[in-house]
């Protein structure tokens, strides 16, 4: 077998490799939608619950996490909350930037066991949006959700999540956002 043939072969395996590896995010965030592993939740407002079981009380705690260099301050206004299925809730976060400068956030929920958030309901969710916040300002972000009915049995606490992440100089480079700074 000749050396360009051979380079050319593994060229080809290169740019398969790089495909491949380019698609693994959007196929794992299908596979993830379909099974409910990994405590992902739907990032799109659901309808109201139909119908309130009072028979029956799930616990739902609220952690938040703020990813590495995001200074200030991001807090739930409960820790946990005992639910009944179908009631609607609201539970708001808030959020502080010590900094002079403007700052776009955006939060990545995780409920955690990871089966349970198939059944979580969220009909408004500062998660559904990147959220711009002023240098040196407070924001009180909501979360309007509810429990399926349908949640099994076997699950009567589960954790729902958020880490807070600064994408300003992601929506910057896309030239979106100005970073809050002007409004």
């Amino acid at each position: 077998m000749s050396i360009a043939k051979k380079a050319g072969q593994l060229g080809l395996l290169a740019v398969a490799m790089f495909g491949f590896g380019f698609a693994l995010v959007p196929l794992y965030d299908v596979f993830c939608d379909i099974t409910g592993l990994n405590g992902k939740t739907d990032n799109t407002a659901a309808v109201a619950a139909q119908g309130v079981n009072e028979h029956r009380q799930i616990t739902v705690e609220f952690i938040t996490y703020q990813s590495a260099g995001l200074r200030g301050e991001f807090t739930p206004s409960v820790q946990r909350l005992s639910v009944h299925p179908g009631e609607m809730h609201r539970v708001d976060f808030t959020v502080t930037n010590p900094g002079v400068s403007g700052q776009v956030l955006r939060a990545i929920p995780s409920v955690s066991p990871g089966r349970a958030a198939a059944y979580l309901r969220k009909t408004e969710c500062f998660c559904f949006q990147e959220q711009p916040l002023d240098g040196r300002a407070t924001a009180v972000m909501p979360m309007t959700f509810y429990v399926d009915e349908a949640l099994p049995a076997d699950i009567e606490v589960f954790t729902l999540s958020y880490t807070l992440y600064d994408i300003s100089e992601q929506v910057a480079a896309q030239g979106g956002n100005d970073g809050g700074q002007n409004g």
